[in-house]
């Protein structure tokens, strides 16, 4: 039984994580995306915005769940698992803020490789700003377009899912399976 690990991307408020929990209600083996974790975690210790502050620090954090993420999804029993956010997304941060960072990120990609992408473009009528995501629509696009040439970068297609209803944006994953 060939493991298919699957990774949903796309800027901030493309609806990634409504799209994980539509898959977990139709019975998927499904991950979430952990930066809001790691954010909490840091505003427990009294850092505000960790990305904003101390951004390898945060990507570093990051790297290491996502990574854990995709060697307990190797282990799932089941044959698909969805992911919300991949490795390379880190990179793509990385270089949205212009930061440098080690070349563990980069063996990191090239040593965990997903099935496949799903990408979500950016969606300004379903856009929201809260606590955890503070960028604005525009800063939101431009960290799409980090996350594309990052993915491309590591030789993934991406397969780009349309904007229409939750249902409909699932079948269409499904359907491309």
């Amino acid at each position: 039984m060939q493991k298919e690990i699957i990774v949903i991307i796309g800027g901030p408020g493309t609806g990634k994580s409504t799209l994980i929990d539509g898959l977990v209600e139709k019975g998927h083996c499904c991950y979430p995306e952990i930066s809001r974790e790691v954010t909490l975690e840091a505003k427990k210790q009294g850092i505000d915005q960790l990305f904003l502050e101390k951004p390898l620090l945060f990507s570093e954090m990051l790297l290491e769940g996502r990574k854990k993420q995709f060697e307990n999804a190797s282990k799932e029993p089941h044959k698909v698992v969805f992911i919300d956010r991949g490795i390379p997304d880190v990179l793509a941060y990385m270089h949205y803020i212009g930061d440098t960072y080690p070349d563990s990120f980069d063996a990191a990609c090239k040593e965990h490789l997903y099935s496949k992408i799903f990408l979500l473009p950016p969606w300004e009528e379903i856009y929201t700003s809260d606590e955890a995501r503070y960028e604005n629509f525009e800063q939101a696009q431009i960290i799409y377009n980090h996350l594309v040439d990052t993915y491309q970068k590591y030789g993934y297609n991406l397969i780009e899912v349309p904007k229409d209803t939750v249902e409909n944006r699932i079948q269409y994953i499904l359907e491309r399976i």
